[in-house]
């Protein structure tokens, strides 16, 4: 007897063991995935990709169990993949929070499921019942990166790290005899990372939580996820409002600080009083257009408008919900119709990788969407500007704090 319930015990063991082991990537191959979609990249987008200093102002990467310096068989994001397509800057969003049954029409916040795998992945028991004991260790997770990296990872947490990063990318001499990419042992210039929030649901309903997560590093925050919390109403909330005091007290004290204020998610109400009460540049660092995919997370006319108005910009995805198709032209597309309404200085990328979506391609192929914008007559130059230089501008600017 005794024996057989040592073996009990020791089966419940194993699977236990392989729990832990094995659940987080199945769940995260389950989630993020990349379904081929027909690339053509001819040389000259080849030529271009190599000169520019692409940047994208969303991927969800430090929500799952995967070394991000290691190149993965799953998800859309990792280090060799971004110098793979010479990504000069990702920014990395911290999700503490989504709903069970999460849907883009209606969501209320009295569930979650990233308690769960915030267990599953053995994170530490302070994650397990603070939503902002997680957003801190997600900084902490991207710093452990960027030491272990040998410089190839820099965080990025102010202006001056941005603009020596780009500087360091142009000049061969400044990295060059660095320790060569992790991807191709080959030298390979250095890719920023710079940590944003998606939804102030972390903060707690505690305004002073905000100096905390800006001392961690975070220099972006979007104002809600998939519900509305006590910051602001969400799209896909169930009242769908408008900022709350303590909301108004966040837009004021981010601009202050130097953290990006991010409307990717929030309520048309939402969006209309940020735009309104903006002293800086904001953002959405996510999503698409109402123009060219009727989805009701994407922006209207007027919401563009308000954005650009604020010197801000508009980042385009890749997925489904945002473009209606995961195909690398109908992201152009919509970038040509924020360009053709507001102007080119106001639209850029926002990829949603390893955001629990599907896309047609990953960071490695992002030359396809250049290969698209050259398709539909894009000059180089702007080019330039909608692959990086725009999002990039933006959050130097935006990272600067108040006087």
């Amino acid at each position: 007897m005794r024996k057989w319930l040592l073996g009990i015990a020791a089966l419940i063991v194993i699977a236990v063991i392989l729990f832990f082991l094995l659940a987080p990537g199945i769940v995260e191959k389950s989630m993020n995935k990349v379904d081929p979609v027909a690339l053509k990249v001819t040389p000259r987008a080849l030529a271009l990709q190599k000169t520019l200093d692409v940047a994208d102002m969303h991927a969800d990467t430090l929500l799952w169990k995967r070394d991000l310096l290691n190149r993965s068989d799953r998800g859309q994001v990792d280090l060799p993949r971004l110098q793979a397509g010479h990504y000069a800057l990702q920014v990395f969003s911290s999700v503490t929070k989504t709903p069970k049954n999460q849907n883009y029409d209606a969501n209320s916040g009295d569930s979650d499921q990233i308690t769960t795998l915030v267990m599953a992945d053995l994170q530490p028991t302070r994650t397990w019942n603070s939503l902002l004991q997680r957003s801190l260790y997600h900084a902490e997770k991207l710093k452990g990166f960027a030491d272990r990296s040998d410089g190839q990872l820099r965080l990025i947490t102010s202006s001056a790290d941005l603009q020596k990063l780009i500087a360091d990318r142009a000049d061969p001499k400044r990295w060059a005899t660095q320790p060569h990419s992790i991807a191709t042992m080959v030298p390979t210039p250095p890719v920023g990372a710079m940590l944003s929030i998606e939804g102030l649901q972390d903060l707690e309903g505690k305004i002073g939580n905000l100096d905390k997560l800006y001392a961690a590093g975070f220099r972006m925050a979007g104002l809600a996820h998939f519900f509305d919390n006590d910051v602001a109403g969400s799209m896909h909330g169930v009242k769908k409002g408008g900022l709350t005091p303590l909301g108004r007290a966040v837009v004021r004290r981010m601009e202050q600080l130097g953290m990006v204020v991010d409307v990717a998610h929030s309520s048309h109400q939402t969006v209309a009083e940020v735009i309104a009460m903006a002293r800086r540049p904001i953002v959405s660092s996510h999503g698409g257009v109402q123009a060219t995919c009727k989805v009701n997370r994407n922006l209207t006319d007027d919401e563009i408008r308000g954005i650009a108005k604020t010197g801000g910009v508009i980042g385009i995805g890749y997925w489904d919900a945002a473009i209606c198709s995961t195909r690398p032209e109908d992201a152009a597309k919509a970038i040509a119709y924020v360009r053709d309404l507001v102007g080119i200085d106001h639209v850029g990328l926002g990829s949603d990788f390893d955001g629990a979506v599907t896309t047609g391609f990953d960071a490695s192929q992002v030359a396809a969407i250049t290969q698209a914008l050259i398709d539909r007559g894009f000059s180089d130059d702007d080019i330039r500007k909608v692959m990086g230089g725009n999002v990039i501008r933006v959050l130097t600017a935006g990272m600067a704090p108040e006087n």
